[in-house]
């Protein structure tokens, strides 16, 4: 990765890749692997959500620990900016159908009027437990690389993010971390004031790719998708690939992203 590259990704918090032909072939081949996926009774039971509106999709596409799906190498501009890339988890089939976002079984009434108004924007790895709802950093991610597999229109649900809100969540979820062991630090209300100063402050940026592009996000970047507009159209639903390989903790990754200089943190 330039030195440009790693300075707009630590302040701006993403990069946007390609198009670019050997990512357009491995998004091909994993399109096909997920025409699979999604037609499995067990995937659908388990992943299928908000009334048939959302695929989620953890580990369902069956990618190997390099990322090749049926023997096409997971490989591209964004793939060389990370290489040498962590072994790697089945990619997570994200799909969107329309009339995204119905409401999900068990889902409060704040929570499915977030999801519409604020696209369920969230910070991955944050885990929500107990009656009182409080937020645990359990699962941090080194990283979060998205590669749309099919084209869809601009209105189909497509990935949102703010802008220069890692800067926010850094600020304001490093002095909770300063002591102890960070997956049990209580970050609910230094996250949800970072939250709302992002919504205050940053612009919220939609972001419709294209197979063969891919995008790069921040570790600590606060995203979502946006709800299915009316007349949009995506044969088979809008379809992204994430990679988000684990991180040592979050208290890691904030030393690692002090600074431009790091794309991934330290080995635990």
């Amino acid at each position: 990765m330039t030195p440009a590259q790693r300075r707009a990704l630590a302040e701006e918090g993403y990069l946007v890749f390609g198009p670019d032909p050997a990512t357009a072939r491995w998004a091909a081949a994993a399109n096909r692997a997920a025409d699979a996926a999604l037609a499995d009774p067990a995937l659908r039971a388990r992943w299928l959500v908000c009334e048939g509106t959302w695929f989620i999709g953890v580990d369902a596409l069956p990618s190997d620990a390099a990322g090749s799906v049926a023997g096409v190498p997971l490989d591209g501009p964004a793939i060389r900016a990370l290489s040498p890339l962590p072994p790697l988890h089945p990619a997570q089939l994200s799909v969107t159908y329309p009339g995204y976002p119905r409401p999900r079984a068990g889902e409060t009434a704040a929570a499915a009027r977030y999801r519409r108004q604020r696209d369920g924007a969230h910070l991955d790895g944050l885990k929500t437990e107990g009656p009182e709802r409080r937020r645990f950093a359990r699962e941090p991610h080194a990283f979060i690389l998205g590669l749309p597999l099919n084209r869809a229109d601009s209105g189909a649900s497509p990935l949102v993010i703010w802008p220069g809100s890692p800067r926010h969540m850094r600020t304001a979820l490093a002095p909770v971390l300063a002591n102890g062991d960070a997956a049990d630090a209580d970050v609910t209300e230094a996250y949800g004031a970072a939250r709302a100063e992002v919504f205050e402050t940053c612009p919220r940026v939609a972001l419709p790719l294209e197979p063969g592009m891919a995008v790069l996000l921040h570790p600590l970047m606060l995203h979502g998708v946006a709800l299915w507009q009316e007349g949009a159209r995506a044969d088979g639903g809008r379809r992204i690939a994430y990679f988000r390989p684990p991180a040592p903790s979050l208290s890691a990754l904030l030393t690692a992203w002090a600074d431009a200089g790091a794309v991934t943190p330290p080995a635990a």
